[in-house]
């Protein structure tokens, strides 16, 4: 199949490579000319404009979008809008927004383009393992589009779930329940990293990968992290940043009334880690040496 992707960042580029090597023709544009010419030297035939990306599709067209969510992909589809006609398609695989998504389909709906939205999973690893795909959009946009997800996934790994927003939407509260697993494995190793006995945290990783209740793809990641960098991980900061998505998931929970305490709190955990040195924290230090006497630690 020949389609055009926009994109060619970390994820973008693996799936171009991926698409390539199952024999799909992908026209590939990047607004750093340079990152094009790299990707086209393995297989992808480059473009150094929207214009020129179009013109080198046959209608109707497909455009994937691989770009970071909100203004980018925004300005992506603006300008891919003076060059497409009614029965082209576009698909957006970036973390957008799924009200986003349904403002999208409303509008190019009245413009006579088919818009599809994909939640990816699978990060650096896709290339290699295949991406786990969720589509949202109406089914005459999306069935023929197939092939592609059919590439991209691994046996079993793309599903459409629904309508214009959909597959944003349950990729948004998969990620949300990646930040309660990920919180869980965090405060788990503390423990073990904190307690009396010397324990091997890569070793027990790996055990766990060995039929235990708890085992996943993010545990084996986690041994692979303590080999890597040492299970002190002296190297590392402990800043952890968010996209977008755990807010979002936290905030649907909120507007239907789904007590959701576990990613709530790994989201907030998440925020507190970007503090040097917590106000908070000093809030309370202090209100328990007024009421208690307790010792402060002052700098």
């Amino acid at each position: 199949m020949r389609i055009g992707f926009i994109g060619l960042g970390r994820m973008g580029a693996n799936m171009v490579r991926r698409l390539v090597r199952d024999g799909h023709e992908i026209v590939i544009y990047n607004r750093t000319p340079e990152r094009t010419r790299e990707i086209a030297a393995e297989g992808g035939t480059p473009s150094f404009s929207i214009a020129e990306l179009v013109a080198a599709l046959e209608k109707p067209r497909s455009v994937w979008i691989m770009v970071p969510a909100g203004d980018a992909t925004e300005a992506q589809i603006t300008e891919l809008l003076e060059h497409l006609d009614p029965g082209d398609t576009i698909v957006d695989g970036g973390n957008t927004n799924f009200h986003d998504d349904v403002r999208r389909h409303r509008d190019l709906a009245e413009k006579g383009i088919n818009y599809v939205d994909a939640g990816v999973s699978g990060g650096i690893w896709g290339l290699q393992v295949g991406y786990c795909l969720m589509v949202g959009g109406d089914a005459p946009a999306v069935e023929p589009l197939v092939p592609i997800f059919s590439t991209l996934a691994p046996p079993d790994g793309y599903l459409h779930v629904g309508g214009p927003g959909a597959g944003h939407y349950v990729k948004m509260v998969h990620n949300g329940i990646e930040y309660g697993l990920m919180q869980a494995y965090a405060e788990g190793f503390e423990i073990m990293h904190a307690g009396d006995y010397e324990l091997d945290l890569a070793a027990i990783s790996e055990l766990w990968m060995q039929g235990s209740v708890v085992r996943s793809w993010l545990l084996e990641l986690a041994g692979r992290a303590f080999r890597a960098n040492g299970q002190d991980l002296e190297k590392l900061k402990g800043y952890v940043a968010d996209s977008g998505e755990g807010r979002w998931t936290v905030q649907e929970a909120i507007d239907h009334d789904v007590p959701a305490p576990v990613i709530t709190l790994s989201l907030l955990t998440r925020f507190r880690s970007r503090q040097d040195d917590s106000y908070g924290a000093k809030v309370l230090a202090a209100l328990r040496n007024e009421f208690g006497g307790h010792e402060v630690k002052t700098e």
